[in-house]
């Protein structure tokens, strides 16, 4: 059986090996170059999945050079020059036994770190607050219901003269007008839903993506572990500009984060205000 910690540690190495640090200090959460394996980890929930999968890329590499080196066995000791008498033997209960029994085992080593996480994933601790994502066709919508209620959309910019006089970075097909931000190393609920088609929200740096459905409330959960810019993209095909309604997902410390939300109460129109309509003329 598999030790775990063997996985790890080799699962970090490759990860060094792999996973390149071209990002700034703060745009972080994005996809660089030449890049290869899984997004860099900024939360533990996805760093787990990083080891886990790094493991079963080991896992899947012994296993197929052992299955190799049968076959040259086979080829070499077996080919008629070599072997021009076959022997007829047709059964061989230790071997049925083995290639049933191996392959049973080596799931098992793979469901019981896999279980774990997708428990870990879908059971939501307790949240420091909530913010609710609702996808447009092509754009997402966003509710702090713990901060006065506040909502606003989010929609991608087409060039860097949008944000100009902004502190942030323009990535191309991935910046929007206004950012999810949250206070970094708190547990942050987010629920999903849609008003037309299926959507998805992923931030793959953050580890999480759940499809927002329409006439449904799904739920994921994230905690970034430092400051800085995440980004993400919906995932489900959506309709023809599918590929252009990116999520900006921005990490600030609790000091910042608070400022920023007596900033987005005066400037987002509240949800579920009462109107007088008898003022309004």
């Amino acid at each position: 059986m598999f030790n775990l910690k063997i996985l790890a540690f080799f699962s970090s190495l490759l990860s060094m090996l792999f996973i390149s640090n071209h990002a700034s200090a703060d745009n972080i959460g994005q996809a660089v170059p030449w890049g290869l394996n899984l997004r860099e980890p900024f939360s533990g929930l996805m760093a787990e999945m990083v080891v886990f999968h790094n493991g079963l890329l080991w896992l899947i590499t012994i296993i197929s050079l052992f299955v190799l080196a049968l076959l040259v066995i086979i080829v070499v000791k077996f080919n008629a020059k070599a072997n021009p008498k076959p022997s007829k033997t047709t059964h061989n209960t230790f071997l049925e036994i083995a290639w049933t029994a191996i392959p049973v085992l080596i799931l098992v080593i793979m469901a019981v770190p896999s279980f774990k996480l997708l428990y870990k994933t879908d059971v939501i601790p307790e949240a420091h607050m909530t913010i609710k994502a609702i996808g447009h066709q092509w754009y997402w919508s966003y509710e702090y219901p713990d901060h006065g209620n506040f909502t606003y959309d989010a929609w991608m910019v087409q060039d860097a003269e949008e944000i100009e006089g902004q502190d942030r970075p323009f990535t191309r097909l991935l910046t929007t007008d206004t950012q999810v931000v949250i206070p970094v190393g708190k547990v942050i609920r987010v629920q999903m839903t849609s008003t037309d088609v299926l959507h998805s929200w992923t931030i793959p740096s953050l580890g999480v993506k759940k499809d927002a459905v329409p006439g449904r409330l799904n739920e994921i959960w994230l905690q970034a572990d430092r400051e800085g810019i995440f980004y993400g993209q919906c995932s489900e095909l959506c309709g023809t500009n599918h590929g252009y309604m990116p999520i900006e997902v921005r990490a600030v410390s609790e000091e910042k984060f608070l400022s920023w939300v007596e900033q987005a109460r005066e400037e987002y129109a509240k949800v579920g205000e009462d109107i007088d309509l008898a003022n309004n003329k």
